[in-house]
């Protein structure tokens, strides 16, 4: 089996239109969730999330603006930083593939062409808005966007989308399907249904007057999650194909796992989540002592926080650092992942742990070591989790370059 390793990143992200600004916002301790100041948020008892700033789009032709989903436009920004940063390597197209997860696709667009169809009519929604509607929508137009002929590949996993499309794009590598793979996910979901239906389920923080303090992974008073939005994408690339070219390799993918718990449409089960972190590693073929820091899922939410720190504790014993940078940029579903992935590997890369911020009273019930300070490391490998809706369940285990 071929190894994977990484060649490439991009991210547009509430903490920056690139990936060297979301790290380094990560790295500072950054926090960016703000009060929603639209209209519809007024009546809806979550009123905060953390937005990418809209100048992300000034790369973008005008085509592009019209034709697009949000999604699909942060897709194409962070995909082409992705593709760049990697090089542009010279490839087969036939041996090129992507592969772009999300939880809610072109939701925007579904919102807003249902109220043109409601009020102006039949005739007057987009020819556009199938292809800006459909989840596979992203990972389409950034295959088109570079050429890619080995497959477009749109995992639709809730929150752990981004972390199937890495473990997809390391099995094409692997399985000798392809030689490159641009992977990751998205996620375009701060609109007033997503967030009424979150609101609704109990699911997100209410903490309205203190937006900055609202995402406190691990925290006794954590109260729930914060709906972010953005991409982070990997250039992932057969190890051979990136040494014949004399590619700046930033780590390798050596162990991926996807389960599912069959246990609860909304609430994660810590033993399957412990299996897939076993099957994570055992993928790689290290020992739970190799790792020396985990990427937790950690949305900020009172069950699911400690049901990931009771999964870390049964496979590790005494876990190693943990940090949760869902505190400083909200929970990207359908991105969160790929973004964690980014943010561990880069750790790697860098030596250093960004905080977890807001962390002022540790739960009692969740023993573990949380950063709250930026730290140095020389850890080796880092795991990575990402836990969605629906029971799915996924972990990837990263290595230093």
């Amino acid at each position: 089996m071929r190894r994977a390793v990484v060649t490439g990143l991009g991210a547009v992200t509430p903490l920056g239109r690139t990936a060297d600004e979301t790290w380094k916002g990560l790295a500072e301790g950054i926090g960016a969730v703000t009060a929603l100041e639209e209209d519809w948020a007024r009546e809806l008892p979550v009123r905060i999330a953390a937005r990418v700033d809209d100048a992300f789009a000034e790369t973008l032709e005008v085509r592009e603006l019209r034709r697009l989903d949000r999604a699909e436009q942060l897709t194409l920004v962070a995909g082409r930083e992705a593709w760049a940063s990697a090089g542009a390597p010279d490839v087969d197209p036939t041996r090129l593939a992507v592969a772009v997860g999300t939880a809610n696709g072109g939701i925007g667009t579904t919102l807003v062409q249902h109220e043109v169809l409601t009020t102006q009519g039949h005739r007057r929604v987009s020819p556009h808005a199938v292809t800006m509607v459909m989840a596979n929508g992203p990972a389409a137009w950034l295959s088109m966007d570079l050429g890619a002929k080995a497959g477009a590949r749109a995992p639709v996993s809730a929150c752990a989308a981004g972390v199937e499309a890495i473990l997809t794009g390391r099995e094409l590598i692997r399985s000798d399907q392809a030689d490159v793979v641009v992977c990751g996910g998205v996620e375009a979901s701060i609109v007033d249904l997503c967030i009424s239906a979150f609101a609704r389920s109990r699911a997100m923080s209410t903490r309205n007057d203190e937006p900055e303090r609202a995402s406190r992974p691990f925290d006794a008073e954590r109260d729930g999650f914060v709906m972010g939005e953005g991409a982070a994408l990997l250039v992932l690339e057969a190890e051979e194909h990136a040494a014949a070219r004399g590619a700046d390799v930033l780590g390798a993918v050596d162990g991926a796992a996807l389960t599912s718990d069959a246990h609860d449409i909304v609430g994660g089960e810590p033993q399957n989540q412990a299996r897939t972190i076993g099957l994570a590693l055992r993928s790689a073929e290290l020992a739970p002592a190799h790792v020396g820091l985990v990427h937790a899922h950690a949305t900020s939410t009172p069950l699911g926080d400690v049901n990931e720190a009771d999964a870390l504790r049964s496979v590790f014993g005494d876990p190693p650092p943990v940090t949760a940078t869902k505190a400083s940029t909200g929970h990207l579903l359908g991105a969160s992942g790929a973004l964690g992935a980014l943010a561990a590997l880069l750790s790697l890369h860098h030596g250093v742990v960004p905080p977890t911020l807001n962390l002022e009273t540790p739960d009692p019930a969740i023993d573990l070591d949380v950063v709250t300070s930026a730290r140095p490391t020389a850890a080796e490998h880092a795991l990575v989790n990402a836990f969605g809706f629906g029971g799915h369940s996924a972990a990837l285990v990263l290595s230093r370059s």
